[in-house]
């Protein structure tokens, strides 16, 4: 909604005053919303990132036990062809017209068999290793199972929260913006500074049995008879809150 202010000399101090507690009054209703939601929208963010990061971790762990399966076909590749030649070989044994060629191709049959007995042991390490990764992955999944299953829980319970608030925070902010076109962009800016750092979001506060509605420091008489006159903004000189007489609440609320 776009804020079409109000020139600073068309409305009065007091005017002033009552704008901003009426702002103030509108936002902490606002704030009473998002406290009602609490610590849910960051829960959820917490736990879609837990999700994705499960996602990703079994997605990675998929990927590994694909390449252990892969190498395992290459070293079972690798032996049939060490027994093709293994074979090959042996018949030539048959054939060797002396003992240096006889020799020579026992020593090429002892090498292809070393392969043989090097691959099987690389087979069994990647047997291994391939259902340790398996198991990881039954893990991540049951983990994934379960924080899906929170996180579907936490969405609903905001959503449910988000949906029965909607109107209402929508009407307020609705006012919020009204309010603040009605008010200078210097005290807007102030206003937000104080109610940024101020405990419970109160940037504007009554005084209340001669003391701060924000900090409880007392006021001093004279000048509880300046806030009462709304000639001009004062503020705390404890808090730095804006002050105003708890009479002005009949105007706000009228």
């Amino acid at each position: 909604m776009e804020k079409t202010r109000v020139p600073e000399t068309e409305i009065s101090i007091e005017e002033k005053l009552r704008a901003l507690y009426g702002l103030q009054l509108v936002d902490s209703e606002i704030d009473k919303i998002k406290i009602l939601r609490g610590e849910l929208p960051l829960e959820v963010q917490d736990l879609e990132d837990e999700v994705a990061g499960l996602e990703t971790r079994i997605n990675n762990l998929k990927d590994e036990v694909a390449g252990l399966e892969q190498a395992v076909a290459k070293k079972n590749l690798e032996i049939t062809e060490s027994l093709a030649h293994i074979k090959k070989y042996e018949d030539q044994q048959n054939n060797v017209r002396n003992n240096r060629e006889y020799d020579s191709l026992s020593k090429e049959i002892e090498f292809q068999t070393l392969e043989i007995e090097l691959s099987n042991k690389k087979i069994k390490e990647f047997n291994i290793q391939t259902e340790e990764k398996r198991a990881l992955v039954a893990d991540a999944e049951a983990a994934l199972t379960e924080r899906a299953g929170d996180l579907d829980n936490k969405r609903k319970e905001l959503d449910e929260i988000i949906e029965d608030t909607r109107k209402e925070e929508e009407n307020l902010l609705n006012q919020s913006v009204e309010i603040e076109a009605r008010i200078e962009e210097r005290l807007i800016t102030a206003y937000k500074r104080i109610r940024l750092n101020a405990r419970n979001g109160l940037a504007v506060v009554t005084v209340k049995r001669d003391a701060c509605g924000g900090c409880f420091n007392q006021i001093p008489p004279q000048r509880q008879l300046d806030i009462k006159s709304r000639k001009k903004i004062i503020v705390c000189e404890y808090c730095g809150r804006i002050l105003v007489d708890d009479e002005i609440i009949g105007g706000v609320t009228e």
